[in-house]
């Protein structure tokens, strides 16, 4: 069978149209609306079959077909025969356990909370928000139904978007029997959570087989299943053939979010696309309109994680698509077009390895938001890895506090080291729950928990590079550590007079330093570096410049040749792609701020003007230039690395070394 291929700039267009709308379609009118996208440089729209309100939206004998929609239209048989005259894709969209109208026919079908025993709503109960049905219930069967119904009726797909599929806990009926059959007591959160998730990964593998029965003779076909944590791919992997990313940057997902997964994702190399929307907010923000800046921000970002985009819209209920919405669309999908001639079918290159937990979730904690923080705005190439994944990519390998050095990979560290490879050790990641070192290779002795919430750094010079010379606040508690025979302090920690309390505190904030201590924060034992304190979490927590120095530093204690240097300002963010023997790297210079109460947003891109950027390269290019532009730039090759000047007024731009 053929290799499933993703588009590459792609639009999700919701249309959750509640019963009371009276005048669906009215407006619709099938070759504007397939121009709209076609000029706005889309190449794929993802289409309702089925909304949110359980309501659907094609030629139908179900009594769930759209009250509000005439029997005269074929609402969903004309936008894909209209999309598909211009070539593009529609994909088809299945909302799963959000069913407004089944659940308002069959109440007994709702998932039960656990704790209070009350039905289940995303909302309080007497808000607008959608009941969640139990896929335990009949109504999987109910389900099944109108996705067999969609597969026939509209085969061959591009694929299938099933949305709303998270492990539902629930007490109902049919839960606490399947719970039973299966010896598990619904008395305990860890039983129920684990019932959900086999009923969920049982349907995955259900529609997963029926979408590949639909097109066992035709071009391949995907599934998605929307809302499962990309963490889950080591097992979930076998479900799907692409991933896709659902991240509106200020639609609570936030600007970190992204970075996060898409990293997490990369080694999989399944085919992935991203999602950010139109909106100034989230989902349904009818008339919001985000700047440009920050679509071009988003989109870019994207491209330069190997992805392609996709960009949410909702289509308004008469069927007429907002002009000024798919202008702005459309000037960004012209720059990423342009710019994806010189990157697709490339390679990411990563130096770094950041071993994460995926049971911890696709939410990045404190630990993992420091390490995306610190590794980007030092312009370190990085993936994230779970524990047991092939390190032999990677010249170095960070192991963050929140992780557990299990004996097997404290065995596959030791190999990793025994190969050439570096490691940094952050935190509680340096030693076991008895409070013996994690692996002899640290080179350190325990002497227990830090008595003192804060403490203060005193940098060695050699690791000092940047840091003025004083005793610099750390904000969070560590352990105590003394290097052994053969290792090295590389900083020691300064001590408190006191720990502060109620009845025992100087000044306004933390007791000031008083003397240095025998004991280190930061230890090197050949290709291994110690941090006694969680380094990344603080500086997620406390942004402090000096945590993101000594981060830096050490890494180039271990890995003193990266693949760029960049002189740019820290919001800087690089990626490196080799394609043949063509080496592009993405330049992303944005200024995400917050203008308001829990928004953040991109309206300015930062200038680089002169700035100074050398890439590792094996031999001397044969022509630098800078894309979308094209102009070629003036280089210079000394001691392996192609060093460039930058102006770049945009804030997206990749600057492709070639031959």
């Amino acid at each position: 069978m053929p290799k499933f291929i993703l588009p590459k700039r792609a639009i999700h267009l919701d249309f959750h149209t509640g019963p009371d709308i009276p005048d669906v379609g009215r407006d619709f009118d099938p070759n504007t609306f397939a121009r709209t996208f076609a000029d706005a440089h889309v190449d794929s729209v993802t289409l309702f079959a089925k909304c949110h309100h359980g309501h659907l939206y094609y030629n139908t004998n179900h009594p769930a077909r759209h009250p509000g929609l005439p029997r005269s239209l074929s609402l969903l048989e004309e936008q894909i025969a209209a999309l598909r005259r211009y070539k593009i894709r529609t994909p088809l969209y299945v909302s799963v356990q959000c069913d407004e109208y089944a659940a308002k026919m069959h109440p007994e079908w709702i998932a039960i909370d656990p704790v209070s025993g009350q039905p289940v709503k995303w909302a309080a109960p007497l808000e607008a928000g959608w009941w969640i049905l139990d896929m335990s219930s009949p109504y999987q069967e109910y389900l099944t139904d109108q996705i067999a119904e969609v597969c026939k009726k509209f085969a061959p797909i591009d694929w299938l978007f099933l949305d709303m599929c998270w492990d539902q806990q629930s007490i109902s009926k049919w839960a606490l029997d399947g719970m039973k059959r299966k010896g598990l007591d619904p008395r305990s959160a860890h039983d129920r959570g684990r019932y959900a998730r086999e009923v969920a990964r049982a349907y995955l593998a259900r529609y997963r087989k029926m979408i590949d029965q639909a097109h066992k003779r035709g071009r391949p076909a995907s599934i998605w299943f929307n809302s499962r944590p990309k963490m889950h791919l080591p097992v979930e992997k076998k479900f799907i053939r692409h991933v896709e990313i659902e991240s509106l940057p200020t639609g609570g997902w936030g600007y970190t979010y992204f970075p996060y997964v898409s990293r997490f994702v990369r080694p999989y190399g399944l085919p992935a696309l991203s999602h950010t929307a139109r909106f100034h907010k989230s989902w349904a923000d009818f008339g919001g309109l985000k700047p440009a800046a920050a679509l071009k921000y988003e989109c870019g970002l994207m491209l330069s994680q190997g992805m392609g985009s996709l960009v949410g819209d909702q289509l308004h209920p008469r069927g007429v698509l907002d002009k000024p919405a798919y202008e702005l669309i459309g000037k960004v999908y012209r720059h990423i077009e342009v710019c994806g001639r010189w990157v697709d079918g490339g390679k990411i290159v990563s130096q770094i390895g950041v071993i994460i937990n995926p049971e911890y979730g696709d939410n990045a904690g404190p630990d993992g938001l420091g390490i995306i923080r610190s590794l980007q705005q030092l312009n370190h190439q990085f993936d994230l890895v779970a524990p047991d994944a092939d390190l032999d990519t990677y010249e170095l390998v960070i192991i963050p506090e929140s992780i557990v050095v299990t004996a097997r990979l404290a065995s596959r560290l030791r190999a990793f080291l025994k190969r050439g490879g570096a490691c940094i050790v952050s935190g509680a990641a340096a030693h076991t729950a008895a409070g013996t070192p994690a692996m002899r290779e640290l080179g350190i002795v325990l002497h227990g928990e830090s008595p003192y919430s804060v403490t203060y750094l005193r940098a060695h010079r050699s690791i000092a590079d940047g840091i003025e010379d004083m005793d610099h606040v750390m904000y969070e508690r560590g352990f105590r550590m003394t290097p052994t025979k053969g290792a090295t302090s590389l900083c020691k920690v300064v001590e408190p007079y006191f720990e502060r309390s109620f009845d025992r505190y100087c000044s306004h904030r933390q007791t000031p330093p008083a003397r240095v201590s025998r004991f280190a924060a930061v230890v090197q034992m050949r290709g291994v570096i110690t941090f006694s304190v969680p380094v990344f979490t603080a500086y997620a927590r406390h942004g402090n410049l000096v945590y993101r120095t000594l981060i830096g530093n050490a890494i180039r204690r271990l890995m003193p040749r990266p693949l760029v240097r960049a002189g740019g300002p820290s919001r800087l963010e690089t990626t490196v792609v080799r394609k043949r023997k063509r080496t592009a790297v993405h330049l992303l210079s944005f200024a995400a701020e917050r203008r308001a109460e829990d928004l953040d947003i991109v309206e300015d891109p930062i200038p680089l003007v002169d700035m100074p950027l050398a890439v590792r390269l094996d031999r001397k290019p044969r022509r630098v230039l800078l894309v979308p532009e094209e102009h070629e730039l003036p280089f210079a090759y000394r001691d392996g690395y192609a060093e460039v000047s930058i102006t770049m007024t945009g804030g997206h731009g990749v600057v492709v070394f070639e031959g």
